[in-house]
């Protein structure tokens, strides 16, 4: 350019559409709304048309799209960038998704359709429609019961031309209403709801407000309440609400009346229980001909309560309870996710299951898969909690079992996440040395050379290695023979556990393989089944079948293997098949019949009837019946324990002080403060989980997003922490004789009675190793003036 000559630049007007809205400049909930669009030269465009509440705009600071702005921007010339993020971050690093359980303030869990609608967007996207030159579309649609702003904005192109317009309007209408309730509630407790009613226009005098609720609550002390107005501004009344002995999606709804002018107000909450399921199993071995007949009662308050009836040709193994035990599964570190998951791989192929299960079972799979690219770390391991550190290696191995599996049976897999997988399989199996600091470490590798073989890229030399190593562990033996197999060095495989016992000394691990006894008879069953060797695995199954059918706890571990282990022996026997009927009380007789060794169907039970269950073996061999019955009953726990660990609650002030938590005044901010010691007789404990759920009228205040939680909060150190709306999780190690100390900020918020549940700590994969202090009733009080 010349010296002191700035270049003006030129723009084809041609490229530049202007579409204009015309709408009202306030609109009113519940009314129909009606917007037109045109361009104002009339020019043809292709456009679409949003309505947002501007508060969600706000916090994102969203601006109508440029369109114009983006695709004729100034471009430098001759400059070519690259970067190396893809290689240092992976490329799935931002999304975080959730199995089964719920999420946490890391993780969106979306679970929409089984729980509440609490917060529902104004929301509104149209589109997209075609105007012809000259042309002006007309919209229209009822306004949700929303109060406050909304931008509309239209995003229009056509042949290289662009444009965009936008306007702010008001909603609001002379009469409106609103009401609060926390996010959750549980069963037995009450709650005062607060409705605030708003009068706009110096007409409204006298309003009567209604309140209307589902078959979750009951109102104390009359369901409508009368307020006078002497000008425009707002009042507040209250409701008394009592939650029923149930469970499922309270609602509520609002509504304000005044002359002809009326206003409503609907909210969703979920009226969830805290405490721990409990379960109870009815049994019968049944002869050809045989019938069983069995009264039961069903568990737990309503909501809660669940009858599946368990018929199998083989010795049963407990399967629905040890698989629900695997769902229900609170916490969602990398094991504890494959564990939930990997067993229902192997269920269609055992189990007669009605296509409804079949679908749950293939979304569940499909969760997990997803959930564990959030785990998954910039080398290709797979970290045991999403953002830590390092990767672990047991739970890379695992995870990468299960996927490759998973892709047999025809489920898609994240692009990259295997491929960066078997990088990451590899170099750690050629790098690999012997460690005999580390209990399994054998194992572990055993377990690593198995998966890359079973990914068709076998490390010859890395098992050869193994191979060499004397007073190998059993299960790696048994793994390491698995990989040649697969590696088709079958003479090596055989050879290799000739003449070696399946027998393992009991055992059980808190770390490094979360292993025991039980995991590992279960690998070797694998590992048999997979050298066509099982009539050496048979009494192993057998074993393993009795174990499982036991009141005894297992960890996620040990339970996922063991269901896989008789699932891989079981899945291809078709054997006798099952011939049964079974009939509920009175109704008519239903057949159960099929191939398969197992069968399972859900049953209706009804809370608070006596039911009878019968059932009839009608074939010529032998049945196993189980009758499995879950509920959560109305009240937890009341009792202390304390077993090889110490648990210490307190409430403080912000000051510091004591306080008694039985009750607050409303608005009192304050701090729970856990204390957990290990008295140091069984070595350091890894993997313990401290659970905090606490009341429905209690806020947590998250320090990750408050500065007052955060500087009143310090705690000691955890591997991971999981903040959510009523409930913190929290993760860590405690060597001998050690004390930690965790603090949550808290703010008594809603006015009522609710229940403060018991606050438990455990050892994950140890169930000798917990303390429990008991939970009991907390009132939340108005405030003293």
């Amino acid at each position: 350019r010349l010296y002191g000559v700035i270049p003006i630049p030129v723009e084809n007007p041609a490229t530049h559409l202007k579409p204009v809205i015309t709408m009202p400049n306030e609109l009113e909930p519940g009314k129909t709304v009606a917007i037109q669009v045109k361009e104002t030269t009339g020019k043809p465009m292709t456009y679409t048309l949003a309505m947002v509440d501007e508060g969600l705009l706000d916090l994102t600071r969203f601006k109508t799209p440029d369109l114009w702005s983006v695709f004729y921007a100034r471009e430098a010339l001759g400059v070519r960038t690259w970067d190396l993020f893809d290689q240092v971050m992976g490329a799935f690093s931002g999304e975080l998704q959730r199995i089964l359980s719920i999420g946490g303030d890391k993780d969106a869990l979306n679970k929409s359709s089984l729980k509440a609608n609490r917060f529902k967007p104004m929301v509104k996207f149209l589109g997209p429609f075609e105007l012809k030159k000259g042309q002006s579309k007309s919209h229209s649609f009822i306004m949700p019961e929303y109060v406050g702003s909304v931008r509309v904005m239209v995003v229009a192109g056509q042949d290289g031309a662009y444009g965009s317009d936008e306007k702010t309007v008001a909603v609001k209408k002379p009469l409106m209403v609103l009401g609060t309730l926390p996010r959750v509630v549980g069963p037995g407790e009450t709650v005062k709801l607060p409705v605030t009613v708003f009068a706009m226009d110096k007409s409204i005098k006298n309003v009567s407000v209604e309140l209307i609720v589902n078959e979750l609550f009951s109102i104390r002390g009359g369901n409508t309440r009368q307020i006078n107005f002497h000008g425009t501004g707002d009042q507040m009344v209250t409701f008394d609400l009592a939650v029923e002995q149930a469970t499922g999606i309270g609602k509520v709804k609002i509504i304000a009346t005044s002359g002809k002018l009326k206003a409503e107000h609907s909210m969703e909450i979920s009226v969830r229980n805290p405490n721990s399921p409990v379960s109870d199993v009815f049994e019968k071995t049944m002869q050809p001909g045989g019938t069983w007949t069995t009264e039961f009662r069903a568990l737990g308050i309503p909501g809660t309560n669940k009858g599946i009836l368990e018929i199998s040709a083989i010795p049963p193994m407990n399967l629905e309870k040890r698989l629900s035990y695997l769902l229900q599964y609170p916490y969602g570190c990398i094991e504890q996710t494959v564990s939930s998951a990997f067993p229902q791989l192997y269920l269609n192929g055992m189990v007669d299951m009605l296509d409804n299960m079949k679908k749950e079972t293939e979304l569940n799979v499909r969760a997990a898969i997803q959930r564990l690219k959030s785990f998954q770390m910039s080398n290709g391991g797979l970290a045991y909690w999403p953002g830590a550190q390092y990767a672990d290696d047991w739970g890379t191995s695992y995870a990468g079992h299960f996927l490759l599996e998973a892709e047999q049976k025809g489920f898609a897999l994240p692009v990259t996440l295997l491929s960066a997988w078997k990088d990451f399989q590899r170099q750690k199996a050629v790098s690999w040395t012997y460690n005999a600091s580390y209990r399994n470490n054998d194992l572990m590798q055993a377990y690593r050379l198995y998966t890359l073989a079973l990914a068709k890229v076998p490390e010859l030399g890395a098992m050869n290695k193994l191979l060499e190593k004397n007073e190998l562990d059993v299960a790696a033996r048994f793994l390491l023979a698995a990989a040649y197999q697969l590696a088709g060095k079958r003479e090596v495989a055989l050879k290799l556990i000739s003449a070696l016992p399946t027998t393992v000394k009991p055992y059980r691990e808190l770390y490094y393989t979360y292993g025991s006894d039980l995991r590992d008879k279960s690998i070797i069953v694998d590992a048999l089944c997979l050298l066509d060797m099982r009539t050496k695995a048979a009494p192993l199954v057998k074993e393993i079948s009795a174990m499982l059918c036991t009141t005894d706890w297992y960890s996620t571990q040990e339970t996922s293997f063991a269901l896989m282990a008789i699932a891989r022996f079981t899945g291809n026997t078709k054997g006798s098949g099952i011939d049964a009927t079974f009939r509920l009380n009175a109704n008519q007789s239903e057949e159960l019949e099929s191939q398969k060794p197992l069968l399972t169907r859900k049953i209706d039970v009804l809370p608070g009837k006596k039911e009878i269950l019968q059932v009839t073996n009608q074939g010529k061999n032998m049945l196993f019946a189980r009758l499995i019955l879950t509920g959560t009953p109305a009240q937890g726990d009341s009792t202390s324990s304390s077993n090889s660990l110490k648990i210490a609650l307190k409430f403080k002030s912000m000051a510091g002080e004591m306080l008694n938590p039985r009750m607050l005044e409303q608005g009192t901010n304050f701090i729970a403060e856990v204390s957990i010691t290990n008295p140091g007789l069984r070595g350091i404990y890894q993997q313990l989980a401290l659970s905090q759920v606490f009341p429905s009228g209690w806020e947590v205040i998250n320090a990750r997003s408050s500065e007052l939680a955060q500087s009143n909060t310090a705690a000691s150190s955890f591997s991971y922490q999981d903040v959510r709306d009523e409930r913190v999780n929290t993760f860590f190690d405690l060597n001998p004789a050690e004390t930690k100390t965790f603090r949550v900020m808290l703010m008594a918020t809603y006015l009522g009675r609710f229940y403060l549940p018991a606050t438990n700590c455990e050892a994950m994969y140890d169930h000798t190793i917990s303390a429990r202090v008991p939970g009991y009733w907390v009132e939340v009080l108005q405030a003293k003036k």
